[in-house]
């Protein structure tokens, strides 16, 4: 039987950086094995909606460039399978197991429940729901129960689990797994509002859709006992399972937005690529390797096993994930990220530039920035001509000659019609020499004038970019400024 896989999300929100791992790993498993990545929206828990939220999800899925591979076809494309679309298919499941003797109906309030778990505590007895002191189907007679459903009175249906039973089974990740059904719940599979509880609905999809491998966080490894009673009710083989581990803090705590980012969104709108964000989360739980740790997409679909992935939960490094950010700035065509960064100026209200020059000042900065938005933080003078200028610089590096000089260096570089890094370079050094000075001592004043900072790239490399124009321009606004006293800093 060929692969099949699936990532299940709930829509209530963004999607968490531990569901685009789980995506992720679906996706690599099916890659890897020339099977189907299938995209399944489970919105059962109609408390728990957030407008929008699937939508929201498949654009980071499709930005991070996990695309699923079926599903109901709408306007041409494949949509996901959503749950609440396919409310028939759990109904009538839940007939089969009701008249199989596997499920029954039961009519308790919460409030009854409540004081029935309290009681049980009370006694030092695990507080599960106790079947036979309750009003379902088992302590009821059938007419009643028949009663109680025709008049419309509100009940839940639940599984019937069976006494004294051990449920057995293999994790891929985690080897032998064994649990007591004393231990389980008779946990409730269509809700009181008529729709099924995650159980249910999971189990009777992943049977319908054909899943071959469950892979899914390891939060969800105490409801596979329950969901393995579910297959073996319905007679169904089970599909093999693999819980990932859990994504953890620097301190080891759970992952949480208490101590940072936890939406991929966020990561995105801070500028991330996305081949890094899935260069970053692919390793947090497995590596194809020890001797490197960035992989294109092909790469990590052609290493990817299940059987590697460590039970110990991952640490979650933002520090890594920024230095593989700046690995993938480094490697990225200049091409691509120009029309990158000529979207980030636009959108800050920029003039727009030519992809040339863009690509010039990309080369030239970003080795010393971690995303390509902060090359317009590094480097504002890029841009714009300076309006203010670094009054410390100033008070440093200005001497009673430097006026007198960059006239001189003004008149020379207006004579240039070569303005480039090594002619410039020649000009200013043979100015500095004929004046008995250092170079730097001519630099420094100059970086002022051009930039109004104290630190960036090579200034003969910045004014070459910058192109002779604007630098002349920018030092005749200097020197009008200064002469009328009115330089700000």
């Amino acid at each position: 039987m060929s692969v099949r896989v699936r990532f299940a999300p709930s829509p209530t929100g963004y999607l968490h950086v531990g569901g685009l791992r789980t995506a992720l790993y679906n996706y690599l498993f099916a890659k890897n094995q020339n099977g189907k990545f299938i995209l399944r929206i489970e919105d059962t828990d109609r408390t728990r909606l957030v407008e929008n939220s699937t939508q929201g999800l498949i654009e980071i899925l499709n930005w991070a460039g996990i695309k699923y591979d079926e599903g109901p076809v709408v306007g041409g494309e494949y949509g996901p399978y959503v749950q609440s679309e396919r409310l028939d298919i759990y109904n009538n499941h839940i007939k089969i197991l009701i008249n199989s003797g596997h499920a029954y109906y039961a009519f308790d309030t919460p409030e009854e429940i409540e004081q029935m778990r309290k009681m049980l505590q009370a006694k030092g007895l695990n507080p599960k729901y106790d079947r036979r002191t309750m009003k379902n189907q088992l302590t009821l007679s059938e007419d009643e129960v028949q009663r109680r459903v025709s008049s419309g009175e509100p009940y839940v249906v639940r599984l019937l689990v069976p006494d004294d039973h051990k449920i057995i089974f293999t994790d891929i990740i985690r080897g032998e797994v064994i649990v007591d059904s004393s231990e389980i719940d008779d946990q409730v599979l269509l809700k009181s509002d008529g729709y099924p509880t995650y159980h249910l609905a999971n189990v009777v999809d992943d049977y319908s859709m054909k899943i071959t491998h469950v892979i899914r966080g390891e939060e969800w490894l105490p409801s596979t006992p329950k969901h393995i009673l579910l297959y073996q009710a319905l007679g169904w083989e089970l599909p093999k399972f693999a819980h990932l581990p859990l994504l953890l803090n620097k301190d080891r705590t759970k992952l949480s937005k208490r101590q940072g980012d936890v939406a991929v969104e966020d990561y995105r709108k801070k500028g991330y690529f996305k081949e890094a964000i899935v260069n970053f989360v692919a390793l947090l739980g497995w590596n194809p390797s020890s001797d490197r740790e960035i992989y294109d997409i092909q790469e990590l679909i052609d290493s990817f096993k299940l059987e590697k992935v460590n039970k110990g939960g991952a640490v979650f490094d933002i520090e890594k994930l920024n230095w593989m950010n700046f690995q993938y700035l480094m490697k990225k065509d200049t091409k691509e990220l120009a029309i990158q960064f000529k979207t980030i100026l636009i959108d800050k209200g920029y003039p727009e530039f030519s992809n040339d020059y863009l690509e010039k000042v990309i080369k030239t900065h970003r080795e010393r920035v971690t995303f390509l938005h902060q090359i317009l933080d590094f480097c504002p003078y890029m841009f714009q001509k300076p309006e203010k200028f670094d009054k410390e610089y100033f008070e440093k590096y200005w001497k009673d000659y430097s006026l007198e000089i960059l006239k001189e260096l003004q008149i020379k570089y207006s004579k240039m019609d070569d303005f480039v890094h090594d002619n410039l370079h020649k000009v200013t050094l043979e100015t500095a020499s004929e004046k008995g000075l250092k170079l730097k001592d001519i630099i420094h004043p100059l970086r002022l004038v051009i930039t109004g900072r104290s630190a960036g790239a090579g200034m003969f490399e910045t004014m070459e970019i910058l192109g002779k124009n604007e630098c002349l321009t920018r030092i005749q606004h200097f020197i009008e400024s200064y002469e009328k006293n009115k330089l700000v800093f």
